[in-house]
């Protein structure tokens, strides 16, 4: 009895190591996927793009978020993303990165508000 004990106890401590180690690999892919997003926003704010330059790989999202109280366009000068309609506080606009190069984009709404978007491989 006590033999068929130790074994079934064996078992049970390696499936919870298993499980545990799951749980970590899932929690890591979390974080990594919300720091990736959370490095790729640019903040309107003050009339200016913060971070003024990004970089990012190709693929991954790039969201603005309008801070200021006035409306904030975010338009690509050599038209490399689809332009994004007026935001009003606190709206966000995203596009996915396209084939690597450096995109400039600016406010049409205030010419003088510009950034860069740096995209790699």
């Amino acid at each position: 009895m006590i033999t068929f004990f130790r074994k079934n106890q064996k078992a049970v401590l390696l499936t919870v190591l298993v499980v545990l180690n799951l749980s970590v690999f899932a929690l890591a892919g979390e974080m990594k996927n919300a720091d990736s997003t959370k490095q790729n926003r640019i903040e309107i704010r003050d009339f200016a793009f913060n971070p003024k330059t990004i970089t990012v790989k190709s693929g991954q999202k790039i969201t603005w978020i309008n801070r200021d109280e006035e409306p904030h366009t975010v338009v690509s000068v050599e038209k490399q993303f689809k332009k994004s309609s007026a935001l009003d506080t606190d709206q966000e606009f995203t596009i996915t990165a396209g084939v690597p190069g450096t995109y400039t984009y600016f406010c049409s709404v205030h010419p003088k508000m510009t950034g860069t978007i740096v995209v790699e491989k």
